[in-house]
């Protein structure tokens, strides 16, 4: 991992004490920054690639606990068929260039969403991404693939309705610990940080039961040009916060 000049500038003023244990980030703008040069959206999903390689690269070396990345929602099968096309020949580009680096580097690849629900070929691969990574014990990488927060909680309480039919349960008997435990997230801690790039003030259905008490920090940049250094700004606005979870201050 090479670290440019900003970034040791930049990590000259975060406490490495105080880095959030989960960071999670809606990618937004692809289209934008590619109607802005008068390219096919197309080309601005292409040249977000390089942003998430930076991403889980320097997410890796400040060692992070896990990093979720917002890669395709539910309500994205509304878009044109080309580009969702596109962007599934792309996800399976990303994951056969990028599966040794991965491993190289200890990270662990998760999936959160209906994964079921994706073409075949898709599921294929991310099976082999799953399967090679398992071992791993390093950072978590997540990636929400036909994601959405409101089904990730019905998907939850179905399961454990089925549960409670199974073994004779009292679903009356039912906490926050035993619905987290069957949501995607299941093992992780919730995001300490969300992210949002391009400006919108919106979390567009994602970790919608995992974000109660993340702090979000909202940034103009589009997600093509989001690199290692907008990453540690958004830590180092994350480390001026007071977190108090409801309470008051000590």
């Amino acid at each position: 991992m090479v670290i440019n000049a900003r970034s040791k500038r930049l990590l000259a003023k975060i406490d490495p004490h105080r880095l959030p244990r989960h960071v999670a980030i809606i990618m937004d703008g692809n289209g934008r920054w590619a109607e802005r040069r008068h390219l096919p959206r197309v080309a601005g999903h292409r040249a977000g690639i390089d942003a998430v390689r930076d991403t889980v690269e320097i997410s890796r070396w400040l060692n992070l606990e896990a990093l979720t990345l917002y890669a395709f929602s539910k309500e994205n099968w509304k878009r044109p068929k080309r580009e969702i096309s596109f962007l599934m020949r792309l996800l399976r580009e990303y994951l056969r260039r990028e599966l040794e680096r991965l491993k190289r580097n200890n990270i662990r690849f998760r999936v959160l969403g209906r994964m079921e629900e994706l073409p075949p070929e898709v599921q294929s691969d991310l099976e082999v991404g799953l399967r090679e990574t398992a071992v791993n014990n390093g950072m978590v990488f997540s990636v929400a693939l036909n994601y959405g927060g409101r089904s990730e909680i019905v998907d939850a309480v179905r399961r454990l309705a089925r549960k409670a039919q199974t073994n004779g349960g009292d679903l009356s008997q039912l906490d926050e610990s035993a619905l987290e435990q069957e949501l995607y997230t299941a093992g992780l801690p919730d995001p300490d940080l969300l992210i949002r790039t391009s400006g919108e003030m919106r979390v567009s259905n994602f970790l919608l039961w995992q974000i109660a008490y993340t702090e979000i920090w909202v940034t103009p940049i589009l997600w093509p040009d989001f690199r290692q250094e907008d990453l540690l700004e958004g830590i180092i606005e994350f480390q001026k916060r007071e977190r108090r979870y409801g309470g008051l201050r000590a």
